[in-house]
């Protein structure tokens, strides 16, 4: 189904499950999945599984984000992610609920066509992923003047990349959200772009209701959280629904007056020599150590099992990936870790396997790497 169908009223009043994605065979007409939208997720780690989210739920996230930053009839939104991923599906979802043009990229990503396509449809606002910012940024590319918001998710908007794009007229908004709220929980505004940019806090949107665990795990509750899963069992599928009003992440933030600061995932963290070593923390100091010379999703560092320190660290490496700047990183990284936070030699996959908006399959890596598989070391 094309962009441009699901914009308009029908589809959105049409009861029967809609599958955002190459569903493996006939969906199964379970009662519990009527009205609902399917969205094929494994996370960063583990099993496949799709998400059902009620068409009413994705609307009300759309309504929350469109509020949110001024969307109106004279607003254009502008699709360049994917429609299987929710991020891509909430674009049509707003433009549908505000009543706006949606303008449709449509093409393999490439920065320079972007830029113009987006000029030449006076796009307003859009949302991407940090290696498209990253793309735009390290091309030295113009905003166009027509844009007045890049919603960026899927992953960490580091800071020298977000000031890098500010500079050069990009009004990127570090945003936080999950398949299972229907993309975004927290977005900045547009008081974010009187500042130098930050990748936190991010003020959670109205319609969340937010809280914590003992271990800062986020606990959210609002209209558009998922109404459950769709797993296969022995060749049959079954729905299992939300259990309860609430739904608890895997993900550590910080919660402080309705603003959130992203923490990592609480699977993404390891001993080593008895000290708890969190992987995306170490990505994004291997990332400010490289100077912006890493993009965004083209390395990983895993963890390993080893007997004596519990668990060694090994960068990951996209091949795409240049050995200089491959080693300048590594060196620059390894000058300011600590013992238990070093790295061991680096390991380069041909691709490194990522999901289609760039972020790294974990648990695949994690495998290959644990199987001895390497293009070659660096």
């Amino acid at each position: 189904m094309t962009p441009g169908i699901m914009v308009s009223p029908s589809f959105w009043s049409d009861p029967d499950v809609f599958a955002a994605g190459d569903f493996p065979g006939k969906i199964p007409a379970l009662p519990e999945l009527r009205g609902h939208v399917l969205f094929p997720t494994s996370g960063s780690s583990g099993a496949p599984k799709w998400i059902a989210l009620a068409k009413t739920a994705l609307l009300a996230s759309a309504a929350a984000v469109n509020r949110h930053l001024e969307v109106t009839q004279a607003s254009c939104w502008g699709l360049a992610l994917p429609l299987h991923h929710v991020g891509g599906f909430g674009v049509v979802a707003r433009a549908h609920e505000s009543g706006c043009r949606l303008a449709t990229f449509g093409r393999r990503w490439d920065a320079p066509a972007f830029a113009a396509w987006l000029a030449e449809n006076a796009v307003t606002h859009t949302s991407l992923v940090p290696t498209q910012v990253h793309d735009l940024a390290a091309a030295g590319i113009q905003a166009p003047p027509s844009l007045r918001a890049v919603v960026v998710g899927g992953g960490h908007l580091d800071v020298e990349t977000g000031s890098a794009a500010r500079a050069l007229g990009w009004p990127v908004l570090a945003s936080y959200g999950m398949t299972e709220a229907a993309s975004q929980i927290a977005t900045q505004d547009f008081s974010a772009l009187q500042y130098p940019y930050r990748a936190a806090p991010i003020p959670l949107l109205p319609i969340w209701r937010a809280e914590t665990t003992v271990d800062q795990k986020l606990r959210i509750a609002g209209p558009a959280l998922f109404s459950g899963m769709l797993l296969r069992e022995n060749e049959t599928w079954h729905f299992q629904a939300r259990g309860g009003e609430w739904h608890e992440t895997s993900d550590r933030v910080l919660l402080d007056n309705h603003l959130l600061t992203p923490l990592g995932r609480a699977d993404l963290r390891v001993k080593v020599l008895g000290e708890l070593v969190d992987l995306e923390e170490i990505e994004r100091k291997l990332a400010a150590a490289s100077g912006g010379a890493l993009s965004p999703g083209s390395f990983v560092v895993a963890a390993q099992p080893d007997p004596r320190m519990e668990h060694r660290l090994v960068p990951v490496f996209d091949a795409s990936v240049a050995a200089s700047a491959v080693q300048d990183a590594l060196a620059a990284y390894a000058a300011q870790a600590p013992g238990f936070r070093r790295l061991g030699p680096a390991v380069t996959l041909d691709p490194l396997p990522r999901s289609a908006l760039g972020k790294p399959r974990r648990a695949e890596i994690a495998a290959r790497i644990a199987s001895g598989e390497r293009s070659f070391g660096k």
